[in-house]
């Protein structure tokens, strides 16, 4: 089987995206980073530093003594969130990242787009649909390319379990299943005071936050969108009162191919993505986590194939593709109406969750 999958797995880590030469880069797109959390921090701004297409210029925070710190440890200009918003740097920056929390993005992307500047955002677009659809219409009236921060359709694993399932390799796709957890209370060291549990500034928790992994990464491998969605939540512990702990998800996509996902803030640690064709299994584990090396695999007829390959850092691919399309003058493919379909998907599967019963897409594709 190994030699079956070569013509396929050849030259894993290449980035089947790239036209430009990143030595011959000269002038990188600038970026401003707006929100500073541990992610930006530990995550964004070594991943802009690393890529050849982009670097950091500009940064704030609702914290301020967080924009000093970085701006001193990253040599760049610090602003405050009035600053940003009014533009006062704006000669220092060609586009925006935006990480702050998720009902913030908005207002962060519009300022950004009255600007003319190009915006990565991260996902969910927003904390509600109605907000997210008010997003994308800001940078479309603008006339300012959107980006949405799917980190996982930029990692080689991703790219190429889409590539065999593309060439047939595991037949005809009967279903999908994928996990991710985590106990994000131990991990934060067990902070209640923060915007993943406040209903208002996240729209929710399991699935928002992680649910979103699974449910854009589905999309893309298999190139479709869900029809249907339905799911469940619950919440047994005190901190996560106001919003989902746990959540348990289906996607029906065409051709009656049913995806079955499940996503925990409270549950060991945990993210897999396994999809089941009448010829073969195609799995990632561990599939979605920054930090973790992906793990790849095919199984077929009882022999199960593991891809060793270079590990990449999927920050720095993500910008180093949002910075190449830019320079480029490519489109993104993550871009805001994609978005928009995952967070049709995800408020169905709220609402599925709240009646019982499952919700058809195709209602609310406006």
């Amino acid at each position: 089987m190994e030699s079956d999958l070569a013509e396929y797995l050849d030259e894993f880590t290449r980035r089947d995206w790239e036209t430009l030469d990143p030595g011959a880069v000269t002038d990188p797109v600038r970026v401003a980073v707006v929100g500073l959390g541990w992610f930006a921090r530990d995550w964004a701004l070594p991943g802009i530093a690393r890529s050849p297409y982009t670097e950091a210029t500009v940064v704030t925070d609702v914290d301020g003594s967080a924009v000093e710190a970085v701006a001193a440890e990253r040599d760049v200009t610090g602003v405050t969130p009035e600053e940003f918003r009014s533009g006062a740097a704006a000669d220092a920056y060609d586009a925006v990242y935006v990480a702050t929390p998720n009902a913030t993005h908005l207002e962060y992307v519009r300022a950004a787009a009255e600007q003319g500047k190009a915006v990565l955002c991260e996902k969910p677009l927003e904390a509600t649909l109605d907000r997210a659809r008010r997003l994308v219409e800001a940078c479309r009236d603008a006339g300012v390319p959107l980006m949405v921060g799917y980190r996982m359709q930029t990692d080689p694993a991703v790219r190429r379990l889409r590539e065999l399932l593309d060439a047939g390799v595991a037949g005809d796709v009967v279903h999908v299943h994928a996990t991710m957890s985590q106990t994000m209370l131990g991990e934060l060291g067990g902070d209640t005071d923060q915007w993943r549990l406040d209903p208002e500034l996240s729209g929710g928790s399991a699935l928002m936050d992680l649910g979103v992994y699974p449910l854009n990464t589905i999309r893309f491998v298999l190139g479709a969108d869900p029809e249907r969605v339905s799911g469940r939540t619950r919440s047994e512990h005190e901190a996560f009162a106001d919003v989902d702990e746990h959540a348990t998800f289906r996607l029906e996509f065409p051709g009656d191919v049913d995806a079955l996902c499940t996503v925990s803030q409270n549950a060991q640690h945990a993210s897999r993505l396994e999809v089941t064709g009448t010829d073969a299994r195609l799995i990632l584990d561990p599939a979605f986590y920054e930090r973790e090396d992906r793990g790849f695999a095919v199984v077929r007829d009882g022999t199960r194939v593991d891809v060793d390959f270079d590990q990449v850092h999927q920050i720095e691919e993500e910008f180093a593709y949002f910075g190449h399309q830019l320079l480029a003058d490519e489109p993104f493919h993550p871009d805001g109406e994609h978005a928009l379909t995952d967070a049709r998907a995800l408020d169905g599967i709220y609402k599925s969750a709240e009646t019982g019963r499952p919700v058809d897409l195709s209602d609310d594709a406006a």
